[in-house]
This record gives C-alpha cells, sequence and structure tokens, in this order.
C-alpha cells in the first residue's frame, strides 16, 4: 500500500491565502521527506476558506522543490476547459519533471455563478460529455486522432518524449467503469460517498482494459479524509473544525477560513460532534479521526474491502468491459451509443 496526500491550501484562522499557497507548495517537499509516494493540489472555486484554484500552477512550484514525489491534480474540473488546454499544459508540466506528473481529472460544480463565469460559451446550455472530453485529452496527450481528423494536425507533444500519468477521480460506479474501459487509473472519493467504495472500485477492476499507450496494471486508489493527533479523543475534537467548515459551506456556499475548534464547538450540535469517525457496525465514516494506530488500523481495514479479488460488500461480478471506444469524430461531435456498446456515456 502507498500512501498520497491531496492538498486543498486551506486556510486556517491567523493566516490568509498568500500563506496558505505557500504551506501547500511547502507541503510536497515535507510529504516527500517522510515517504508519501504522491502529492495532488485540488481545484475549487468561491471558497475564501480553500485557496488552490488553479492546480497547475501549484504543481510547477511543488514539481521545482521536489526531486521524487509525483505531483498532481486532483482534479482539474475538466467540465469547466478545452481538452485540448489541458492536455498542453500537462506535457508542458511533465517536460519540467519528467516521470513525475499525475493529470487527475474531474468534473464538479462550482456553484450556478461559478459556473457561468467559467464557461467560455455563456448562451449555450451545459453539456455533460465528459467521457468525449477525456478521449479527446487522451488523443491529444497520444496524438491518437484518426486520420481525417481536424485535429489530427495538432501536436501538443513535439519535443516532449514522456506523458503525465491520466487518472479519473470520481465517486459513482458509473465514473469508476468508464475509467476502467479506457484502460486508466482511478480514484475514488470515499469521504464523498463512503458506502459506494466497494462496489466501485470491484466494478474498475472488472472493467479495466489493458489499451495501447495506457498503464500495463490496473491502478486504483482510495481517498480518505483523516484527522490523525496523539489520542482519539484529540482528534475527534480536532475533526469538530471540519465538520464545521462542510457545515458551512453547506450552508452558504463558501467559508472565509477554517474554524477553530472553538468556534466548531459553538456552531455544531451534540449530534454532529458525536458523529462516528471510525467503522461503525460496517458503516464507513465520511471522516477518520483517531490516534496513529486507530487511523492505520481503520485504513487497512478500508483497504482490504476494496483490494481486488476480495469478498467486500458489492463486488462486481460482470464481464470485462466492451471493445475499443470511439474517438470522437471531430469539433463538437456526439458520440452515438451502439448495440455493441462500444460508446460509453455517463449517465
Amino acid at each position: 500500500m502507498k500512501l498520497s496526500l491531496v492538498e486543498v491550501a486551506a486556510v486556517t484562522p491567523g493566516t490568509d491565502k498568500p500563506q496558505a499557497l505557500q504551506d501547500a507548495v511547502d507541503a510536497a517537499r515535507q510529504a516527500e521527506e517522510l515517504g508519501y509516494h504522491r502529492i495532488w493540489y485540488a481545484e475549487h472555486h468561491n471558497t475564501g476558506g480553500l485557496a488552490s484554484q488553479a492546480p497547475e500552477i501549484l504543481i510547477a512550484l511543488a514539481a521545482h522543490t521536489t526531486r521524487r514525489i509525483r505531483v498532481g491534480s486532483g482534479a482539474v474540473l475538466l467540465n469547466h476547459y478545452s481538452p485540448y488546454k489541458v492536455a498542453e499544459t500537462f506535457l508542458q508540466l511533465e517536460a519540467l519533471a519528467p516521470g513525475r506528473i499525475d493529470l487527475g481529472l474531474g468534473r464538479a460544480t462550482a456553484g450556478p455563478l461559478a459556473d457561468l463565469a467559467l464557461r467560455r460559451d455563456r448562451n449555450a446550455s451545459p453539456v455533460d460529455d465528459f467521457d468525449l472530453q477525456i478521449q479527446e485529452v487522451l488523443a491529444h496527450l497520444h496524438r491518437d486522432f484518426p486520420a481525417g481528423h481536424a485535429f489530427a494536425r495538432l501536436d501538443a507533444t513535439a519535443g516532449i518524449p514522456t506523458r503525465p500519468e491520466v487518472w479519473i477521480l470520481g465517486s459513482s460506479g458509473s465514473s469508476a467503469r468508464m475509467a476502467g474501459q479506457l484502460g486508466l487509473g482511478y480514484a475514488f472519493a470515499g469521504f464523498i460517498n463512503p458506502d459506494g467504495a466497494a462496489p466501485a472500485l470491484h466494478g474498475h477492476y472488472a472493467s479495466f482494459r489493458r489499451l495501447p499507450g495506457r498503464p500495463a496494471k490496473h491502478r486504483a486508489m482510495l481517498a480518505v479524509s483523516a484527522v490523525v493527533a496523539d489520542t482519539d479523543a484529540e482528534a475527534q475534537r480536532l475533526n469538530w473544525s471540519r465538520r464545521a467548515l462542510l457545515a458551512r459551506m453547506a450552508r452558504t456556499g463558501t467559508a472565509p477560513h477554517v474554524p477553530t475548534v472553538d468556534e466548531a464547538a459553538r456552531e455544531l450540535t451534540q449530534e454532529e460532534k458525536d458523529a462516528p469517525t471510525v467503522i461503525t457496525d460496517g458503516r464507513w465514516p465520511r471522516q477518520l479521526a483517531g490516534s496513529p494506530a486507530t487511523v492505520r488500523d481503520q485504513i487497512e481495514q478500508m483497504t482490504k474491502t476494496t483490494r481486488r479479488g476480495s469478498d467486500g460488500p458489492g463486488r462486481h461480478r460482470g464481464p470485462p468491459g466492451p471493445g475499443a471506444l470511439p474517438r470522437p469524430a471531430g469539433p463538437g461531435t456526439r458520440c452515438r451509443p451502439r448495440p455493441d456498446g462500444r460508446c460509453l456515456l455517463i449517465r
């Protein structure tokens, strides 16, 4: 098992965004010294308490200050961007830090107003074409457009011999299966949908296909939220801050900073304070909290349940994924479902 970190550049009381961003970059060096395998930077918009809005900038700085650790995005919200621009950006990062860059792709809403501000064409309705966007990113990364495609003449890879590792981030079975059928690594957000972790990761393994230019082996990660302190009681108390932050964001859509423990104690109900922070009656918590030994034990239980070949709940035993996915035929082209299942559409 390899351990990695996701950095959101949290703005804690008494600090500001510039300091939070510097701390996020410094975290890469500290993670490398501690032996972590990778560090990813998140993308959040219109959230005062989280400063990581442009992961590619933090990735460049973090890669420059480290030598071994993998550095990447967790995730680029592809629904807001041009696949060509994303491919260009991460190929450039790969050129700066060969063999150490991860391109984590996801999709999410930043709220109605921020979503509108991020859209280039504000007259058109949003289109759910995440799967086609991913395929277009991959085609740009590997110069893999079919002959005659308008984009076949573009070369974002010129002079760059290596490629970033591409991962899909999600919290559902459909995104897990899509990643498997595309031959890509998958990271499941267990802190969003803990009950769906085992079925989704087993589904990813069952649907994984080895494709040219993609990883030769199945790769998957489980993302969890964890607070660690000297004792279980202290960790549970510190975890109130995160719970209060999420509650504030749920109410207002934003939060100026991460609440202090004292602020959280005033804002949370007793039920919220006492919510489980360890596996209870087989149910996973959204947030782990405990001593180092407790959190290690919980993570080991979770990985055992989700590891391929386990008999964890929800194991997917269906057939392997369908045949090769078709590439987009041209700019704006929509993929049509086929009876043999070769066209993949996320619902």
